[in-house]
């Protein structure tokens, strides 16, 4: 008995497996598609029901459209409203799942699994077919899963278990109360399992085996609706508070269902029986019924609650706005990542839309750093610089702890298996982070300067003061073109000459410093004050661009390729940020095939365009180092490709 009840728990643990690879292969199969379908197509309440329902259906995961919806509300690229209506055809979406389950109940299900499970490890093994191979593999575990729990429900025949039919027929399932203590369990286990389906799993399983009478079954139903909505609220208590009140709506939306299917519950289950066709007073039940009865209520209570609560939107939204009032500015905290909440991390996609928000709102911030820093520099008063410089400095210590904040979120989401447009997207950040966190440093390190042209009492001349005016013009005009380039509205070449422009005024004032000295306009301490000034704003510059140049995903003059990046001039190759050691001749060969995508060399053709004219090699020589290439690139070997009689080429 204690096997058979450690083989429950097992196919409970590879259902909630397959779920999750199933739609986490889902997510990335749709990319970005998913975000811009959640933008566009939520104009209305009824467009954004059917947006939820839809985009649940496809990720096969109510957990994740929330997650989703949450995410957006927190970057505010959906109202509350909005919000709520995709929640809501979440709740209809989710359903699917248990017509699934219903299905695995009703015939051996196991015997579709072992050709799905052959084709999904085919699958994986091609770069371009692997996310499909992903969720065939996902879908795999889950019928699986499905087809060892029907009949380990059968094995633990709790049907004769006289101890534990007699614990069950103790409760009432004519009372409220025990449809209540039920409810409450469903919920209990659903919010430790974290996992309505595998609760709804377990439900058919006790169900299907006599244990359970119906009414008992579909109380536990109701709780595991109520149960699956604490995760996203207890993970939202780090997020904004709209995006705390979109969990909460979500909350209450299955609360108010419960409430009046309470009210109508056995008129509403036995509804639900006779669509199905069966008595839930009879004796003995057809358990393939019973599963589907389960799923029929599962739907029917979803899409009422639903029909009824999309036209009380607006007052959903007044509610929890009382319930979670905005907190006023006194209150927030002094830092605080504002759309990154590790406690919701739980789709890499959107993970990385977050992040990328995040590095723009701390583009955003070193933005205004440097207006504080132009501001410190007309400030003569000594309590006012030092007040404004204060003020400075805790900005710069605040970049710091973005830097490691992103920076530490990222590094978990790299973990997970991710496409290689989201690998490529993690490296932009953590190189735009990191340039940005250095402007935070060169900015800090201007104030530093003011402050010793305070405490020195140093008078800039009048062509000095233009000067700097000049140069702090240029830098605010690279720090907006900066944050439009990482939102995707800037003009890189814009940025570019705005740098060459600051170089060039650098190299002017350096050498007009150096004659004013010279001919003693001002003293060796000024000049070196005002210099040490524009060589920090052309420093910062600098870094300004760098941020600008890691937007494009590669460095310059580098081809890409997925997770392949190669740099012609350095000679170096790159696969998902990490460089890996290739000798020349394999450089210029792999270098050749990427130039050319889909072009066949024939040995004798890569013999002639890659090896001196004076070295003889054989066509063996080219087979080897192909060879090699390969075992180097791991993963992404397929994409050099043999054409039997011709040679190699680069798909």
């Amino acid at each position: 008995m204690i096997w058979t009840f450690l083989k429950l728990l097992g196919c409970i643990a590879v259902l909630m497996y397959g779920m999750k690879v199933m739609s986490e292969a889902l997510q990335k199969m749709a990319g970005p598609g998913l975000r811009h379908i959640l933008g566009a197509m939520t104009s209305n309440r009824f467009t954004g029901v059917l947006t939820g329902m839809l985009i649940c259906v496809a990720v096969q995961s109510s957990a994740a459209t929330t997650v989703m919806t949450v995410s957006f509300v927190n970057a505010a690229l959906l109202t509350l409203a909005q919000a709520i209506s995709v929640i809501m055809g979440a709740n209809i979406g989710t359903t699917l799942s248990a017509w699934i389950m219903s299905a695995g109940f009703s015939f051996n299900i196991v015997n579709v699994v072992w050709p799905v499970f052959l084709v999904a490890v085919i699958l994986i093994n091609f770069p371009k077919r692997r996310y499909l191979g992903d969720f065939l593999f996902g879908l795999s575990f889950l019928l699986f899963a499905l087809g060892t729990l029907n009949a380990t429900g059968r094995e633990m025949d709790l049907a004769h278990n006289e101890a534990v039919v007699n614990f069950f027929a103790s409760f009432d399932s004519g009372s409220y109360l025990t449809i209540l203590l039920f409810l409450v369990i469903g919920a209990v286990l659903t919010c430790i399992a974290q996992s309505s389906a595998a609760l709804m799993a377990i439900t058919m399983v006790l169900c299907t085996s006599g244990v359970l009478t119906i009414y008992q079954g579909i109380a536990l139903v109701m709780g595991e609706n109520i149960g699956t909505t604490v995760t996203a609220n207890v993970a939202a208590l780090t997020a904004n508070t709209q995006a705390r009140r979109a969990a909460l709506a979500h909350l209450l939306f299955n609360v108010f269902g419960v409430i009046w299917c309470l009210l109508i519950f056995y008129r509403f289950v036995n509804a639900a029986c006779s669509l199905v066709g069966v008595d839930p007073h009879a004796d003995t039940q057809s358990a393939a019924r019973l599963s589907f009865v389960l799923a029929t209520f599962h739907t029917m209570f979803n899409v009422i609650n639903t029909s009824i609560l999309i036209w009380f939107i607006p007052q959903l939204e007044k509610i929890v706005c009382k319930l979670l009032p905005q907190k006023s500015a006194e209150t927030e905290e002094e830092f605080r990542l504002q759309y990154i909440q590790t406690g919701i991390m739980k789709t890499p996609e959107i993970s990385i839309f977050q992040a990328q928000k995040e590095t723009e709102l701390f583009a955003d911030k070193m933005g205004e750093m440097f207006g504080m820093v132009r501001d410190l520099y007309k400030i003569k008063d000594a309590e006012q610089f030092k007040a404004a410089y204060e003020k400075i400095r805790k900005m710069e210590e605040m970049s710091d702890r973005m830097e490691s904040g992103i920076g530490s979120y990222l590094a978990q989401v790299g973990n997970a298996h991710l496409s290689d447009d989201s690998k490529r997207k993690i490296r932009t950040m953590i190189r735009a982070i990191s340039e940005l966190e250095s402007i935070g440093d060169s900015l800090f390190n201007l104030s530093r300067t003011l402050d010793r042209k305070l405490s020195q009492n140093a008078e800039f001349t009048q062509s000095q003061e233009e000067g700097v005016a000049t140069m702090f013009s240029l830098l605010e005009e690279a720090f907006t073109n900066m944050s439009l380039v990482l939102k995707g509205e800037g003009d890189v070449e814009v940025s570019l000459s705005v740098e060459n422009e600051i170089d060039a005024l650098r190299t002017e004032l350096r050498n007009r410093n150096a004659v004013d000295v010279d001919e003693n306009q001002y003293s060796f301490v000024v000049g070196t004050i005002f210099i040490d000034l524009i060589r920090e704003c052309e420093k910062c510059g600098d870094y300004i661009i760098n941020v600008v140049e890691s937007k494009k995903g590669k460095r310059e003059n580098a081809v890409e390729t997925g997770a392949l990046v190669i740099e012609p001039d350095s000679k170096k190759v790159f696969i998902n940020g990490e460089e890996i050691p290739f000798t020349k001749t394999e450089f210029e060969i792999l270098n050749l095939l990427i130039a050319n995508p889909g072009k066949t060399f024939s040995r004798s053709e890569l013999i002639d365009i890659v090896w001196p004219k004076d070295v003889v090699v054989g066509e063996r020589v080219v087979d080897v180092n192909i060879r090699r290439i390969r075992q180097k690139l791991g993963d992404l070997a397929d994409h050099i490709s043999t054409r039997a009689g011709y040679g190699y080429f680069y798909e």
